[in-house]
């Protein structure tokens, strides 16, 4: 028969004392939340028996910790409320905290839920770029979902939007409706969204056996350089008769641009926005055709795969949710 695990092994093996080890088994005392929990984690690990506490860490407390890089993003929102909707129709509820973007304030954030004894956690990012996991040492066995912006990490689990094939059909929505000499304007060239949905694009181009008319414009997501691109465009004369931009303000702005050059849209220029932000896309001069990134099925789904992962059915990998196409009046009915 084995040697009976003893409080001594387990600070050994923890490197903490016997003391710690006593007030973590015992949830007595004064401890750190991360330290209390490499405790538990040491004595499950070593086949430590029966504590209270360690018994506590198999039973299932129906709680799901959600760390949210920006809370206040137009982006988090939508998918927070999928996320909800679907642990709420299966008696989950959601501690919700905000890490500002913050990895300290992060890691915080998840020992103070793991402290309140969480089954699962999801991890929502404020754009697609990929991003570090979370180290072992502070998940310390947690099941974790990264929502919208994924983990470099191919063995976890992440839940995003499909930028490369809404790119894609970009370009094949104005190629169906006859335009040939397409123009893109873009944001910043090092978020990934930029790269996904350019690839997308330039499959789409490549395939069409066309080329672009224009070198791709690269700048700020903001409305008043979709203002500037468009003009730079016109005044290079090169003929243009559909515009893709990789945001809505920046579809906005172009637009506007085109507007001021007695170009109509769509008659002599198509233009495509990316987000479908309500407040941009349909309250301008041309309601704007753009892609839905569809964020509430990116919280449903990563509530979903996290359910699985506390029911021991762990998923690995990223998982592409596609964007949906929204037709307005800047392309062709």
């Amino acid at each position: 028969m084995a040697n009976r695990v003893t409080l001594d092994d387990i600070a050994v093996a923890a490197h903490v004392s016997k003391s710690a080890v006593s007030k973590a088994l015992n949830d007595t005392g004064q401890l750190a939340a991360h330290t209390r929990r490499v405790i538990l984690k040491t004595a499950k690990d070593l086949g430590y028996r029966k504590p209270v506490s360690m018994s506590a860490m198999h039973r299932h407390t129906g709680l799901i910790g959600l760390v949210s890089a920006d809370l206040e993003g137009r982006f988090a929102t939508p998918a927070l409320t999928g996320a909800e909707n679907t642990l709420g129709t299966t008696n989950h509820a959601v501690l919700l905290t905000n890490s500002r973007g913050d990895p300290k304030l992060e890691r915080a954030h998840i020992d103070q839920l793991a402290a309140r004894g969480v089954d699962g956690l999801l991890v929502l990012g404020g754009e697609t770029d990929v991003r570090p996991p979370i180290k072992p040492n502070t998940a310390l066995g947690i099941p974790i979902v990264y929502v919208y912006a994924p983990s470099s990490n191919p063995e976890d689990c992440s839940v995003t939007c499909d930028n490369v094939s809404a790119g894609r059909m970009a370009i094949e929505h104005l190629l169906g409706h006859g335009r040939r000499y397409i123009a893109i304007i873009s944001g910043p060239e090092h978020y990934q969204a930029t790269k996904d949905r350019l690839a997308g694009a330039r499959q789409a181009v490549e395939h069409a056996g066309i080329r672009l008319a224009a070198p791709t414009r690269y700048g700020s997501w903001r409305e008043d350089w979709g203002r500037t691109a468009t003009r730079l465009l016109l005044e290079s004369d090169v003929h243009i008769d559909g515009i893709y931009c990789l945001n809505d303000m920046l579809a906005r702005g172009a637009i506007e641009t085109l507007h001021d050059w007695d170009l109509r849209v769509p008659e002599d220029v198509e233009v495509i926005g990316h987000d479908n932000w309500a407040v941009t896309a349909t309250e301008c001069r041309v309601p704007i055709t753009s892609f839905d990134n569809n964020l509430q099925e990116i919280g449903r789904r990563a509530a979903r795969q996290l359910l699985d992962a506390i029911k021991g059915r762990p998923h690995r990998g990223t998982t592409y949710i596609g964007c949906s196409l929204i037709v307005r009046k800047s392309t062709s009915a």
